[in-house]
């Protein structure tokens, strides 16, 4: 069977589920716990014969003889056991719970995962497999899961430009469902001829990710795991932790990411009678430029900190990062100062599964302190205007950003040239505009006041709703200003 009809068959389970309230996102953490669960005992049979430090009696084996209530008390016994194990099975059972209320279901779903050998299915088809279904679930706009899941077409691009290297490290802070990971993994695996050394660094030592939400957490260990990175009783290579809190304390050679949408962070507080709040964070580190509580502007300072002098990065911010002022431009002058900051891709709307949301992807290099400014030049590349994509009538592809790839000029950008889309800015002319402002553009949008260039409706209809969206945004933005938030 190919990964998709193997996708396919596995989620069209997911229907009958959904009759008894299991969400999409349920439904796939309960796969994910029994698919790591069949794979252990695989992996733990001949010819691998592996010390899985699992015991029979909390064994995928002690499922298959059990039906019924039987079968339900075993599972939520192992579910609750396996939790406070170390390594990557605490990790991935971290206070797991039951969704599947009907035994029956719960049977079929078991004995389902059961006909299939997953170990003797390559890494890719594994991969696929499980990257179909986080695809799926991020499509279903009820669950909220589409905001840890970046599109695969755009993270593509993004490694492709980076070019990350064997022996070297490469984090996310931000890491969601681990997309920058696993085509970085990709891109090392097919581009260098890795020995034994470069093969263990790249399975074990080469990523390092944080995720603040424990569902999304372990939807990524198991998605590194499936492809190859990481193994059944190693150290996880993530941690659940907001990670914009302190310095990780180790600097790497890369940063991507794609930090969560939404200007200002936040936590609930549980009042004394039981009532919630929420109240709006601050960081106060002595590595940041500025204090802020718009998480974005954080997430920038942060990036810059966790890089190695000539480190990389990449990182997907709202178009607010390129013109606020206040606390906005502040970053944006050091990051000019301190790093280069030498290319900036203008991304199209209705391409994110959050919607609301203009963006852009900043390229910078870290650098270490000097008199005059690192940056001479930012290149920017408009991929927006007179571009329009939909999640479900006109996907982005990979096709739509070769174009965006060839002229970053992965493999000596230094060596440049300016077309219609792609055009630089010396620093002067930069530090010249009002705020610093980066938000630049040139092209004409040929729909404006051209009837015959209008976009489809469908396309029309999804920019109205993104734009009011970007709007309400805003207005709660000012809302919570005037009600005393800083």
């Amino acid at each position: 069977m190919t990964s998709a009809s193997i996708v396919q068959r596995v989620w069209n389970y997911c229907h009958t589920l959904r009759d008894d309230g299991v969400s999409y996102g349920d439904y796939v953490e309960q796969l994910t716990y029994l698919l790591f669960l069949k794979m252990a005992d695989e992996y733990a049979k001949p010819p691998y014969n592996r010390k899985i430090d699992i015991p029979k009696e909390l064994s995928w084996e002690s499922l298959l003889s059990k039906s019924g209530a039987e079968l339900e008390t075993q599972y939520i016994n192992i579910l609750n056991e396996l939790g406070s194990y170390k390594g990557m099975i605490g990790e991935i059972f971290f206070k797991a719970q039951n969704k599947i209320q009907d035994p029956a279901k719960l049977y079929k779903l078991i004995h389902m995962i059961d006909d299939e050998t997953w170990t003797i299915l390559d890494t890719d088809v594994k991969g696929d497999i499980y990257e179909g279904l986080l695809e799926k679930n991020a499509e279903d706009t009820k669950s909220g899961a589409g905001q840890y899941f970046t599109p695969r077409a755009l993270i593509r691009a993004i490694v492709e430009c980076v070019r990350p290297e064997p022996m070297k490290t490469i984090a996310d802070p931000a890491c969601g469902m681990g997309g920058f990971f696993i085509i970085s993994h990709d891109f090392i695996s097919k581009n260098y001829d890795l020995d034994k050394d470069g093969k263990k660094f790249l399975k074990f030592d080469t990523f390092r990710g944080w995720e603040i939400v424990s569902s999304t957490a372990r939807l990524c260990l198991m998605n590194m795991y499936l492809h190859n990175i990481g193994d059944l009783t190693s150290d996880p290579p993530l941690e659940r932790a907001d990670s914009l809190l302190s310095s990780p304390g180790t600097l790497f050679d890369y940063v991507m990411t794609n930090p969560p949408f939404g200007k200002k962070s936040s936590m609930t507080i549980t009042n004394q009678d039981g009532t919630q709040s929420k109240e709006t964070m601050t960081y106060e580190r002595q590595d940041f430029w500025t204090t802020t509580s718009n998480k974005q502007l954080n997430f920038v300072q942060h990036v810059r900190s966790m890089l190695k002098a000539g480190g990389k990065a990449a990182v997907v911010v709202p178009d607010n990062v390129l013109f606020e002022g206040g606390a906005g431009e502040k970053v944006r002058k050091r990051l000019l100062e301190m790093s280069d900051l030498h290319t900036i891709l203008r991304l199209p709307t209705g391409i994110f599964y959050a919607q609301g949301v203009k963006a852009n992807v900043i390229f910078f290099d870290n650098k270490p302190a000097a008199k005059t400014p690192w940056t001479k030049e930012v290149w920017i590349y408009d991929l927006r205007t007179n571009n329009h994509f939909t999640l479900k009538t006109r996907q982005m592809r990979y096709d739509d950003l070769k174009d965006f790839v060839t002229c970053y000029n992965p493999k000596n950008r230094f060596k440049r040239k300016e077309t219609e889309r792609f055009k630089k800015f010396t620093h002067d002319e930069i530090a010249a505009r009002d705020k610093t402002n980066l938000d630049i553009f040139w092209l004409k949008d040929e729909s404006l006041g051209d009837m015959e260039n209008l976009p489809d409706p469908d396309v029309l209809a999804l920019e109205i709703i993104e734009n009011v969206e970007a709007g309400l945004n805003s207005f709660e933005e000012i809302t919570n200003t005037l009600n005393g938030e800083k």
